[in-house]
């Protein structure tokens, strides 16, 4: 297939530099003109596409080159810009940061799968003409690079007028435009992300205030005219079956909200009914239901809340003990434990979770089942990431994980009808699973007949 999908991707320098803060002055920018706008992330962050949903009423779509191959990649941008007068994708960590020093799985692998028109976001606090000499590194590392152009973030205006013309004069780049320095729009971190869209206070004045300084100080028509001219993206369909309908429960609220939407879609697409519920608020798991999803989040922060739902940890753990299909990745994970900092949660499992003061586990690995159980069978894998400070005294030993350097350990409890452990995966990146995980709920719907 081959369909014209207007795209921009922004790539940082490195960490820091302030791609998030300028993609959302883009995109808030972009959807006050009144465009339909969409918005993708690159790699396995969960945050920052809550921020892109939050400003462009479009769900945020994730594209990682260590989750999917090229094929997906482009499947996944053309699904999901489709209906959009321009996609805007923000780039991960550094523009070639990748697996240790490779530019594997890097923002730069996406661009090229993508062939999408790049613009990189340089800071230029505390610079002049050191600038511009950031900005020649990257293009003399990879000649392939599909950098167009360069936004300056934290830039006085004289010397962004200064960079311009040198930019345009010695690396023949397009300047597009620069944001200043603005402490009141600054977006507060946790960890090595930001804090939840839905934990910023003020979040719709800051970023109104983003979209005021990028109509004044972006070229937005340049940018707009650079995703215009993106090739049309080519991409094969994955055939997907058609099941008979089931009813899953997701958990949505401020303790469990890190799901990928596409990963989700691939299990509405193949005929399930998603209901979404509160672990923190409702009582009981939604009538009806034939699967559990348990997603991640930050129940460390909601511990007492989740504590205080006594009704509800009983309801999840009966539900588990009759059988109920069940995932749960991280902090879903962490709720069906015992404790959680010495707070009483569902108590399925009988692992306690505490702080360990450090980050435990971070970044990518593959996963191979150790036995067959929910999700697989004995020897199959899927690519996942791990991001916790949190342990647990019982993280499972039902799957292999394996980095990409070969360090490996075992992790999570898998039965045929559990998955549970620290590992966040994406069902796109092997649909085998969701039909594993899917023909399960199936069967505990029929056994109810």
């Amino acid at each position: 297939m081959n369909q014209r999908i207007p795209r921009i991707l922004l790539a940082g320098t490195n960490s820091g530099c302030g791609k998030t803060t300028v993609t959302c002055a883009v995109l808030q920018a972009l959807v006050d003109r009144g465009l339909r706008v969409g918005a993708f992330k690159c790699g396995p962050d969960y945050i920052d596409p809550m921020f892109h949903r939050r400003i462009t009423g479009a769900r945020s779509a994730n594209l990682d080159p260590f989750f999917f191959d090229e094929n997906t990649l482009r499947t996944l941008l053309a699904r999901n810009g489709a209906d959009r007068e321009i996609s805007v994708v923000e780039g991960v960590m550094g523009y070639y940061d990748g697996i240790g020093m490779t530019p594997e799985a890097s923002t730069y692998r996406v661009a090229q799968a993508t062939e999408s028109p790049v613009v990189l976001v340089v800071n230029a606090r505390g610079a002049a003409l050191s600038a511009l000499a950031v900005a020649a590194g990257f293009l003399t590392l990879y000649p392939d690079n599909h950098i167009a152009g360069v936004i300056f973030n934290q830039c006085a205006e004289k010397t962004y007028r200064a960079l311009a013309e040198e930019l345009q004069q010695r690396l023949g780049l397009r300047p597009l435009g620069y944001l200043p320095r603005m402490t009141g729009a600054a977006l507060e971190s946790r960890h090595l992300g930001l804090v939840t869209a839905d934990e910023v206070r003020d979040l719709k004045e800051k970023m109104h205030a983003l979209a005021l300084q990028a109509e004044k100080t972006v070229d937005l028509d340049g940018l707009l005219a650079l995703a215009d001219g993106a090739s049309p993206v080519t991409w094969e369909e994955a055939p997907l079956p058609r099941l008979e309908r089931v009813r899953i429960a997701v958990a949505r609220d401020r303790a469990f909200c890190f799901y990928y939407e596409d990963s989700l879609d691939l299990l509405r697409r193949m005929g399930a009914e998603l209901v979404d519920f509160s672990p923190l608020e409702d009582p009981v798991l939604p009538e009806d239901s034939h699967g559990l999803y348990l997603g991640g989040g930050y129940p460390e922060l909601y511990a007492a809340e989740l504590s205080a739902n006594e009704s509800m940890r009983r309801s999840v753990c009966r539900a588990l003990e009759r059988g109920l299909p069940c995932i749960a990745e991280c902090g879903g994970f962490m709720y069906l434990n015992e404790t959680v900092g010495g707070l009483p949660m569902a108590g399925f499992l009988k692992g306690r979770c505490t702080d360990a003061g450090r980050l435990t586990r971070f970044g990518y690995v593959t996963l191979r089942a150790r036995e067959d159980n929910l999700l697989c069978r004995a020897g199959e894998e899927i690519p996942a990431h791990e991001f916790h400070y949190w342990d647990c005294t019982r993280p499972g030993d039902g799957f292999t994980a394996a980095k990409p350097d070969g360090r490996q350990w075992t992790c999570a409890v898998s039965t045929p009808r559990l998955y549970a452990g620290y590992p966040h995966f994406h069902f796109c990146a092997n649909p085998a699973f969701a039909r594993h995980f899917y023909e399960t709920c199936i069967e505990e719907k029929h056994s109810h007949d």
